[in-house]
């Protein structure tokens, strides 16, 4: 009896421990998305008005990458309060599409990345 009433005092702190995790990891990753695109919208202004041609991509794409690692990170433990098996299918899909999206993301930067270098590096001669 007192095993049992202390199992479920553990549990219920572990949900609340877990829930406010999930919560808290999910309003960093919305605060990077927020802050990562204002800023690089803000670049993308002071260019234009300089008349300097450069890609603000690399900067975006960063913030959004970073921004998709703490949302996986409160996918994961997430994964600690799923109740039935259903859930947990919902929550391996949401997991797998925010792992495609990084990827995504990363592939982008590393072809803006050439291609910036390729565009800023003067031909030999």
């Amino acid at each position: 009896m007192f095993f049992e009433k202390l199992m479920n005092g553990y549990e219920g702190v572990l949900e609340y421990v877990a829930e406010f995790t999930v919560h808290t990891l999910e309003l960093i990753g919305i605060v990077i998305i927020i802050i990562g695109s204002v800023r690089a919208l803000w670049q993308a202004v002071s260019n234009y008005k300089k008349k300097v041609p450069t890609s603000v991509i690399i900067a975006l794409g960063r913030s959004l990458a970073l921004a998709l690692e703490f949302k996986m990170g409160a996918e994961i433990v997430n994964t600690v309060i799923v109740r039935d098996l259903k859930e947990l299918l919902v929550l391996g899909v949401v997991i797998a599409l925010r792992a495609i999206l990084a990827l995504l993301i990363h592939w982008e930067i590393k072809n803006e990345k050439k291609e910036e270098d390729h565009t800023t590096v003067p031909p030999k001669e």
